[in-house]
């Protein structure tokens, strides 16, 4: 083993030292955090399908909407009518 060898050996063991030491948990503390976000960001993903769903369910008697609306507009010219007929009695 001459001199470069063991220069070369020893920047090879700082090297792993540092890695191990240094890149392995900074690399660690990156992973949870990203796991971390992806879990909220399921858990508000849930919470927008839930109630989206609720939301989608109190929809569904819209469609009678118009039918109220038509039912409306012939008691309202009924009103008028009915009016009429009153004033010409009074």
């Amino acid at each position: 083993m001459n001199a470069a060898s063991g220069g070369a050996a020893v920047w090879w063991w700082l090297g792993l030292l540092v890695l191990v030491l240094v890149v392995v948990p900074n690399l660690l503390l990156v992973i949870q955090r990203v796991l971390r976000h992806l879990s909220e960001i399921r858990h508000y993903a849930d919470d927008v399908l839930e109630h989206g769903l609720g939301i989608a369910g109190n929809l569904e008697p819209v469609p009678a909407l118009a039918e109220t609306r038509d039912l409306v507009k012939r008691v309202g010219g009924g009103l008028d009518g009915y009016a009429a007929a009153v004033d010409r009695l009074l």
